[in-house]
């Protein structure tokens, strides 16, 4: 036995040597190869971090190698943070500098980089922010991996905050007033200032840098925000524009300068902040437009809006006991992935005109509970990937825990394209006494197999398509996958439109006898 033991812990030893043997790193002397020899992180708002880029550094030899340092160029001073293979760097250099890092031989690892940079760091001529990974050896010249990013200047809107004594914070909010319920509505965010310190004032937003939103920016009773064209708007997470009551909104984007849809250079874009490509049609990075205004006066004009909650709310807060409606015209804009509406009206008056909405959660265009809704050569589109999502919703009523709540409800669509990816792209639903739908000129998507479909009154003028209104017909859109709704095949000997608006959504010219309906004109490639 003794004998036994004496060789099994000799083998254990023997063994535990070998191991050690195999992990014996030798000092880099160069070769490592890279996934990518420049990392572009794209563009960044000033002082706002960025995302995630990641690179992988191989060591193809047949050896394991300890890299002496792994290093940004400008060292601790740089805008740049990586992570080596999980580990934050060297003390007092944490995301900056690495040193003795371990590769085995036929082994890779990967480096996460970050930035947070201010424009005054950048270039001042390209605006650009660099620097480099450098991977020192024993045999030469680092081996180096370029960082570049571009910095954008902005106007920053966001709620103040006080600290309090126990280091907690306190941030500006904003008094909605009180709901149905008498209790008071508040909600994080600030009010725009005429004076404000840095921004001067907040009620013009110019086209000379882009705006970012941070928490809601609140355009308050007996004040009108003027948006210019050319004008750029980033929100943050959590974030949106409200209107109050006695408040104006204006948008005043102006038409492309060719018919190229492509051109864009004086309309208004309102989106999230994340400029990474990979967020360029995610839904749902910020709130809304939320219109409380009973302003005849609120105008949108050439806004592209994309990647909202709900893209534009027209709502009436005092939900039980106001019974003013929310008012907003909307002309020459488009309404692009929101992950519930387009547009969510509540008691509200609006008028669209040349409106594109396309690709919602539930549905592009909800007009409910109370108000007057009047569209003309309008597209709603939704090929969103789920059953129960419809181009437009129209119904008369607010459900709550107990009842249904029900008002005056008129919607009046002409020359309007309803379409999408399910077999009925229009959900109809009437609880009151007095719920009203004229439709002409229109096309529709509805398949109307289903019994409950076929009896109901309320389809009517569209499945037995009266009054100049037709079903089904494909409207072959160039790419709603890539939000190119325009016909790639003329309309007007189909559906000849009713009374339109003398121009397009790209200001193209309509005429009596070739006129398309929806947003846009027949575009022929």
């Amino acid at each position: 036995m003794r004998n036994l033991l004496f060789i099994l812990l000799s083998g254990i030893a023997i063994t535990m040597s070998s191991c050690r043997n195999d992990f014996a790193f030798e000092p880099s002397t160069g070769g490592l190869e890279f996934s990518k020899d420049t990392v572009y992180l794209d563009t960044v708002f000033t002082n706002i971090g960025s995302s995630t880029y990641t690179i992988k550094v191989f060591n193809r030899s047949d050896k394991d190698i300890s890299i002496p340092k792994i290093q940004l160029g400008k060292g601790v001073n740089s805008k740049y943070r990586i992570m080596v293979d999980g580990m934050t760097g060297d003390a007092g250099a944490q995301g900056k500098i690495f040193s003795n890092v371990e590769l085995l031989a036929k082994d890779s690892l990967f480096i996460f980089v970050e930035v947070t940079a201010d424009v005054a760091s950048a270039n001042p001529t390209d605006f650009l922010y660099t620097d480099q990974i450098q991977f020192t050896n024993i045999s030469g010249a680092a081996q180096k991996v370029e960082l570049v990013t571009l910095i954008q200047d902005a106007y920053f809107i966001f709620p103040h905050r006080t600290q309090n004594a126990d280091n907690t914070f306190t941030y500006e909010g904003i008094n909605l007033g009180n709901d149905d319920t008498n209790q008071p509505v508040t909600i994080t965010g600030s009010t725009l200032d005429h004076n404000d310190p840095i921004n001067h004032d907040e009620y013009n937003w110019g086209n000379d840098k882009p705006y970012v939103i941070y928490g809601y920016a609140l355009v308050p009773d007996n004040e009108t925000l003027n948006v210019s064209s050319g004008a750029r708007v980033h929100f943050h997470a959590n974030s949106g524009l409200i209107i109050a009551k006695n408040g104006t909104l204006r948008i005043n984007g102006l038409p492309s300068t060719t018919n190229d849809p492509a051109d864009i250079t004086k309309e208004v874009i309102f989106e999230g902040d994340r400029l990474e490509p990979d967020f360029s049609d995610v839904p749902g990075q910020w709130t809304a437009i939320i219109n409380f205004s009973t302003s005849n006066n609120n105008l949108i004009e050439h806004l592209t809006l994309k990647n909202a909650t709900v893209g534009i709310l027209s709502n009436n807060l005092a939900l039980t006991t106001d019974n003013s409606v929310t008012k907003m015209t909307i002309k020459n804009s488009q309404i692009y992935n929101c992950s519930n509406f387009g547009i969510l009206g509540r008691s509200a008056q609006i008028t669209g005109d040349n409106l594109v909405i396309n690709y919602s959660g539930q549905a592009n265009l909800a007009a409910t509970y109370g108000g007057t809704y009047t569209f003309t050569n309008c597209t709603f589109n939704n090929n969103w990937s789920s059953s129960k999502q419809a181009a437009v919703l129209l119904n008369d009523y607010l459900e709550t825990d107990t009842a249904y709540l029900t008002k005056t409800t008129t919607t009046n669509l002409t020359n309007c394209i309803v379409y999408g990816s399910n077999s009925t792209e229009i959900s109809l639903e009437k609880k009151g006494v007095s719920f009203t739908t004229n439709f002409s000129n229109c096309l529709f998507k509805v398949y109307d197999q289903s019994t409950a479909l076929a009896n109901n009154p309320l389809y009517e003028s569209i499945r037995l398509e009266q009054n100049g209104n037709k079903k089904n017909l494909n409207p072959k859109f160039k790419n709603s996958a890539k939000n190119q709704m325009w016909p790639t095949e003329n309309l007007f000997a189909v559906i000849p439109p009713a009374s339109s608006s003398p121009f397009d959504i790209l200001n193209k010219p309509r005429n009596a006898t070739n006129t398309n309906i929806g947003a846009y004109q027949f575009i022929a490639n």
